[in-house]
């Protein structure tokens, strides 16, 4: 059943059909040029294509999309597991591959943030999850973002993850799920 937060309504969302809305969201929230964006774009097409891959997104009353998450059972043999797992094992973290959802990617436009509908995003899509845990990385700063995950139950389990390519080293996080609620 869908959920409404500050009049957005939150729902399952089919990311394939809208991923432009989605990157484009993405895109403000998240500082992304049109270049980065095109390859994303294929990211997301490919990831949806995967076992129990699922998204939600945030949509306003006349349907424009404001917020979107999505996830899949961790696998380690996707390429975000294959970069993240040695700074896991050496934190003796690396068990976390698996038996854990991953949270892929998580936006909400810049306009309607801070209102809950990230919180809801995220709690949403891991109440569905079978698995017992769930997994995330972030810029590893102190940010909202950051204070959204640890205020849900989200530990650091390795920082200063370089992921090739991208200009500013992450933290990979986890949390038992379900997630902690206010």
């Amino acid at each position: 059943m869908p959920r409404t937060v500050d009049d957005v309504v939150i729902g399952p969302l089919d990311l394939s059909a809208r991923v432009d809305e989605a990157l484009a969201v993405q895109a403000l929230a998240f500082g992304l040029g049109a270049d980065e964006v095109a390859v994303r774009r294929q990211i997301v097409l490919r990831h949806m294509a995967y076992r129990g891959a699922r998204a939600f997104g945030a949509t306003t009353a006349d349907g424009r999309l404001v917020g979107f998450v999505y996830g899949m059972p961790n696998d380690r043999a996707h390429w975000w597991s294959t970069v993240v797992e040695p700074y896991l094992r050496a934190q003796g973290h690396d068990d976390w591959l698996d038996g854990s959802f991953v949270i892929t990617e998580l936006h909400v436009h810049p306009r309607y943030q801070n209102r809950g509908i990230g919180r809801s995003l995220i709690t949403t899509i891991t109440d569905g999850a079978t698995e017992p845990r769930s997994i995330l990385s972030a810029i590893d700063t102190d940010s909202p973002a950051r204070g959204l995950y640890h205020s849900l139950g989200y530990v650091d389990l390795a920082r200063q993850v370089l992921f090739p390519s991208a200009p500013k080293p992450y933290a990979v996080m986890g949390a038992p799920l379900p997630l902690r609620r206010r």
